[in-house]
């Protein structure tokens, strides 16, 4: 079967954050293991696997994905990988209704090549800095968010752009934190300029020192900022070593997240369900 490697939320090849898609022409998944099985072969952040569904279920598609360690219920980066590829393969003309583990996620491509996301938006509870943070991130938070259940990630807010961007976080000890993971933000330094704020987001605990780029914890990181900044649209630059922007605008429990993606792999599987 045919699977295709994206670089999405990135303007050009090499940046933003890869994923690999593999569109099914089954009526179903395989096995969860032929899925993680490849999920690790593929060894990206994630790797989204997709099937069409029945017309006029309330979806069009059914999507999972995978990191090469585990399941995860919201991922932004392979979603829009994975919309970005119903596009070019010429599947999806316009707003396509994926399926997912959290509820329908809707994918609009327009037609500069840009793709908005609907996904459910974060909440956020201000909580005591846990016990362990400070040390594994090797900074000061300023304030720390519990995120929503779906979710799963503490955001810490740091002093400036500075400090999140040369954070060298002890990765042992954040696999010990609770929840799926960190994500770091601060004030960009020249919000007047191409971004707002910047994060960055570590996963030890499901395979991923490191993220490149993390649609997912801009639902999050949305309504954070635009109530620090009074501002319902912003743009987030993730700056991990590859780098990439999220457009993030809040409509109350959903946030529209937009980006662009290419890709720079496409080939062949050769190795179906039957072999794993």
């Amino acid at each position: 079967m045919r699977i295709r490697i994206v670089d999405a939320f990135a303007e050009r090849p090499f940046e933003g954050n890869p994923a690999g898609v593999l569109l099914l022409d089954t009526a179903g998944f395989p096995s969860d293991s032929w899925l993680r099985q490849v999920a690790a072969e593929v060894n990206l952040s994630e790797t989204a696997f997709a099937h069409p569904l029945p017309p006029d279920g309330g979806a069009d598609w059914a999507l999972r994905w995978f990191t090469p360690e585990a399941e995860v219920a919201l991922c932004g980066h392979a979603t829009l990988a994975t919309a970005h590829v119903l596009r070019s393969a010429g599947l999806a003309a316009g707003p396509v209704r994926l399926r997912t583990l959290s509820g329908v996620l809707t994918a609009d491509a327009h037609a500069d090549g840009r793709i908005t996301l609907d996904f459910p938006t974060s909440t956020l509870t201000r909580v005591p800095v846990p016990d362990g943070v400070e040390k594994a991130l090797g900074a000061t938070p300023v304030s720390v968010h519990a995120t929503s259940e779906r979710l799963g990630d503490l955001l810490v807010e740091l002093a400036d752009e500075r400090t999140v961007r040369e954070l060298a976080p002890d990765v042992d000890a954040l696999r010990h934190l609770p929840g799926r993971g960190v994500v770091a933000t601060a004030a960009a330094a020249r919000p007047e300029e191409e971004y707002a704020y910047v994060s960055r987001a570590f996963y030890p605990g499901i395979g991923l020192s490191e993220d490149p780029v993390t649609g997912s914890a801009h639902t999050a990181l949305a309504p954070f900022w635009s109530a620090r900044l009074g501002r319902e649209t912003l743009t987030g630059f993730q700056a991990s070593a590859r780098g990439g922007r999220v457009v993030t605008s809040l409509r109350g429990d959903r946030t529209l997240l937009t980006g662009t993606a290419v890709t720079v792999v496409d080939g062949e599987l050769r190795a179906g369900p039957a072999d794993g």
